[in-house]
Formats: C-alpha cells, sequence, structure tokens
C-alpha cells in the first residue's frame, strides 16, 4: 500500500502544475475549451443546426444558439435512449445520470458521454485529492482507505445504454486506482436498502484503515453516528486513528458542523467539492477558506446570468472574463457531455477573480421574491449559523417558503427546522434570525421595515426524522437527495408541515 500511495501521490502533486497553469492563465484556457466543444460537435445534429462550422466567436455563438434548460434537451435525451447518436456529441452516450424531474417530465436524463466521464467527473475526483495534498504535504490519507458515500440504486440496463445515480455510473466505472482506495465494495456501496446499507458499511469499515469519508453531510453523519454506536466508541478516532479527511458537497455544510465537532478531532480537515450531473465544477483549494476553486480546463465553458437579469427574453450574458465580486449569477454551461448553453439551475457568487472562486448561493428555483426581499440560500444559511452560534442551538434541516396575506395573517415567510438541540427560547433564536437576515439582506430589511410590507418570521419546530420521513415519501433516501432550503411555492412546507402534523 505504501508504495502505491508514494507512486499516486507523485502522480497528483504533478498535477497541481497543470491546475497552476489554468490559474495564471484562464481567459486562454477557456477560449481553448470553448473552441475544442464547437470542433468535436460541428457535424452532430446540433452542432449542424446551429452553424457550428462556422462559428468563431462567443458573440456569434450566444447568437446563434439559444440558453436551453432540460425541456429544450429533452426530444434529443429520448432519442437517444433510443439509441441514436450523434445527436448532441459525437461519441456513443452510453450513460445517464438519472435526477429529479421537471414540469414535464417525473426524471431527467443527463446524458454522460465517455469524455464527460474521464476528462470531467474523474479529473474533478483526482483533483480534489491533488489540490489536498498540495496544502497537507504531509498527509498520509492515501495509505488508507475512503468511504465513499454513494446513492441508492444500481445502474438499470436500457437499448446499450445506463441509467442511474450519478454516483452509481461513477462507481461502476471507476479506475483501477479508485477501486483499490475505496472501503467497501461496490456491492454493499450501490445498495437500495438504505437501512441495510449502513449497516453493512459500518460491519464492513470498522476493521479497516479508515482515513476518509466522501458524501451528502447528512448521509456520512448517519454513518459515522451508526459506526460509534455499533463499536461503542465516542470519537471516530477511537475507530479509524488515521481518520484525517472529510469531503463533501451537495447540501452547505454550515448546518452540521457543530455535529462533526463533536465526534472528530480537531485535527481533521475538511473540503468542498461541487459536483453535480451535468459536470464537476469547483473544489474547495484552502484549508483557510470555504471558497472553491472552479476547475476550467474540465471541458466545460461558463457563461454567467446576472440574477437581476434572470428570467428577461433577452438577459444579459457574460464570459468569465466580465463576471464581478459580489454578484449573484445562475450558471449556464456548454460541455464535452452535449449540454449546450445549459442552464443547471445552481447560482453562485465569485468570492475571488485571481484565481476564479466561487460560493454556490443556491439554486434559480429555490429563493423567495414574493415582496421583492430576493431571499436566496446563502443568505438563510448565513443567518441561521449567526443564530445557532448566539443560542446555541444545533440545527439538522431547515425549509422555507412564503405564506402569503389573507384574512387571518399578514404575508411572511414560514420556517420550519428540526432541531439536534433546541434553543432555550424559541421566540428568541427568531429575532436573532430575522435580524441576521436584515443585516445580510436589505432588501429583506427594507420590506420587513415595522412589519408594513413583510411581517415576521413564522417558525415551526419539526421532530427529529421528520425531514427523512419526506424523504423516504419521495423515494429519496440516500445519496445526493435532499429537502431544498427554500422554495418559491409551497408544496414541500405542506407536505412538510402535514407530517408534523401526523406526528403529534
Amino acid at each position: 500500500m505504501p508504495i502505491i500511495s508514494s507512486i499516486a501521490g507523485w502522480f497528483l502533486r504533478k498535477r497541481y502544475h497543470q491546475i497552476a497553469l489554468f490559474m495564471d492563465y484562464p481567459f486562454e484556457v477557456q477560449n481553448e475549451v470553448f473552441e475544442n466543444l464547437l470542433r468535436r460537435a460541428e457535424d452532430t445534429e446540433w452542432g449542424s443546426k446551429y452553424g457550428y462550422s462556422e462559428i468563431n466567436s462567443l458573440k456569434t455563438y450566444q447568437e446563434r444558439v439559444p440558453i436551453s434548460t432540460y425541456e429544450d434537451i429533452a426530444p434529443y435525451v429520448d432519442r437517444l435512449l433510443k439509441g441514436e447518436h450523434n445527436l448532441l456529441w459525437p461519441s456513443e452516450t452510453r450513460w445517464f445520470a438519472k435526477s429529479s424531474g421537471t414540469t414535464n417530465a417525473k426524471s431527467k436524463f443527463i446524458p454522460v458521454t465517455e469524455d464527460s466521464l474521464n476528462d470531467c467527473h474523474y479529473k474533478g475526483g483526482k483533483d480534489m485529492f491533488a489540490l489536498y495534498l498540495h496544502k497537507n504535504p504531509d498527509s498520509e490519507f492515501l495509505n488508507g482507505k475512503n468511504i465513499a458515500v454513494a446513492g441508492s440504486s444500481r445502474l438499470a440496463e436500457g437499448n446499450g445504454y445506463y441509467v442511474g445515480d450519478l454516483s452509481a455510473i461513477l462507481m461502476s466505472n471507476l479506475p483501477l486506482w479508485a477501486q483499490f482506495t475505496n472501503s467497501p465494495n461496490m456491492q454493499i456501496s450501490l445498495m437500495s436498502d438504505w437501512s441495510k446499507k449502513v449497516d453493512m458499511i459500518v460491519e464492513n469499515t470498522l476493521q479497516e484503515d479508515i482515513r476518509a469519508i466522501s458524501g451528502v453531510p447528512s448521509w456520512m453523519l448517519v454513518i459515522l453516528q451508526r459506526a460509534l454506536e455499533v463499536s461503542g466508541k465516542r470519537y471516530i478516532h477511537e475507530i479509524w486513528p488515521q481518520f484525517e479527511l472529510i469531503i463533501h458537497g451537495g447540501v452547505s455544510f454550515a448546518p452540521y458542523a457543530e455535529r462533526f465537532k463533536q465526534i472528530l478531532s480537531p485535527k481533521v480537515n475538511y473540503q468542498e467539492v461541487y459536483n453535480a450531473s451535468e459536470g464537476f465544477m469547483a473544489i474547495q483549494d484552502s484549508g483557510d477558506s470555504a471558497d472553491l476553486l472552479l476547475m476550467l480546463d474540465y471541458g466545460i465553458f461558463y457563461e454567467f446570468i446576472p440574477m437581476t437579469e434572470f428570467g428577461k427574453d433577452k438577459p444579459q450574458v457574460v464570459g468569465l472574463e466580465g463576471v464581478e465580486l459580489g454578484v449573484n449569477y445562475a450558471i449556464i454551461i456548454s460541455t464535452n457531455a452535449g449540454l449546450w448553453r445549459y442552464m443547471i439551475g445552481d447560482t453562485v457568487i465569485f468570492t475571488n477573480l485571481k484565481p476564479y472562486r466561487i460560493r454556490i448561493s443556491g439554486r434559480t428555483k429555490s429563493f423567495i421574491n414574493v415582496v421583492g426581499e430576493e431571499l436566496i440560500v446563502d443568505n438563510a444559511e448565513q443567518a441561521l449559523q449567526q443564530a445557532c452560534n448566539k443560542t446555541g442551538a444545533v440545527v439538522e434541516e431547515f425549509h422555507v417558503a412564503p405564506l402569503v396575506a389573507n384574512s387571518n395573517n399578514k404575508t411572511c415567510h414560514q420556517w420550519v427546522i428540526e432541531f439536534v438541540k433546541e434553543p432555550a427560547d424559541l421566540g428568541f433564536f427568531a429575532e436573532v434570525l430575522d435580524n441576521a437576515l436584515k443585516a445580510i439582506n436589505s432588501d429583506y430589511e427594507a420590506k420587513r421595515f415595522h412589519n408594513i410590507v413583510l411581517d415576521q418570521i413564522q417558525l415551526h419546530t419539526a421532530r427529529q426524522g421528520t425531514f427523512l420521513r419526506w424523504l423516504q415519501s419521495k423515494g429519496k433516501l440516500g445519496g445526493q437527495n435532499k429537502v431544498p432550503r427554500l422554495s418559491p411555492e409551497r408544496k414541500v412546507m405542506e407536505e412538510l408541515l402535514q407530517i408534523m402534523n401526523s406526528n403529534q
């Protein structure tokens, strides 16, 4: 193991010099990605339709190719699933990452090509280790094993293609180096029954030399706490003495940070990644900051729509060179999976321009703006953390939705919070939360003035397991699944309240 890990470490450290290159020359690297994408796809049906062979500038590309959503590419995906080729990307598309649906379909099937698998997703997996080793040169985590908390379904085979969670696609095609470092085996990792799966993961790793765990924070906590229960230990280092790294993504880590600290050594390091079905996009490259380095050489070309322009018929769209600090942007990507000017639904804020670092601020559909308050997920998570810090509370999950005025109430924001540790005074907690939101978001503060436009927060506490019951009711236990933090509609809120009432 030490010999293999030293070889792997050498290759990973060598890769850092290439990362440094795009950090120094971001525009040149992105222009090269842009040109390569167009040349590769010019003879596809999509490329022929929009005249890719004649496009020689970003301006022409933006004029010819419309911004797309899943509804726009769904007819092409349907044809790919029926065995057609060379529609969106020249190579055969054999894998489709299944994710939650849209207004027109129960599920989305995001194309995953061999190019995107190797040059994007797996490259990102290697780079998160390369960046970690650069910041922690004395680390020996490669000498042990990593628990990868994958999704809950195996790949379903169709007409020469495979459909499943992105994690199932990744694990079913893992390169040798990754298979060697992961534990437990794939059969256990992809079990569909999460209650059995958690027990099997713990049973098969307690005697292993586990040094890292990766996945969504909530599900990693379930596994770590189960390991403590089974072993009878109080801290993870009593089970795995060399444990040193938490790799997380999918949701904000802030609500879970305190619970991880309670069971882990202070020496444990944390690294966030931004890996979606559509592509691997960013990695935390510094232990001193939670910001994520935007990865520019993965076959993804980036554009951004300021959220002040979002929803307009002809919104302003900027390339990387046009972004500004502190502005909330919707991401538009063109990729080596055959997604073209595709709106993935995530929003980001740039925190640094040399190199380009981002913070995920929410979803284009996960913000509340019923009276002009423009509340985004990032605002809510920051304010919630401040309220927890001031009151000693610990939050498990939360959801926010607007409650529009009627004869019985004024318009307000309704919060459902599942606490691990409730505050001594819920009224004071709500007051601190409200004041934090005012300090963070000036639009919210203006609308809350004297309760004239927006009334004070309406806070409901949920019993332990409420959010898990909601996920279970949707068949979404485990993997990357989570309850949306904010919603402009009340569907999720009403379903949570119904579960809460049934618990009484």
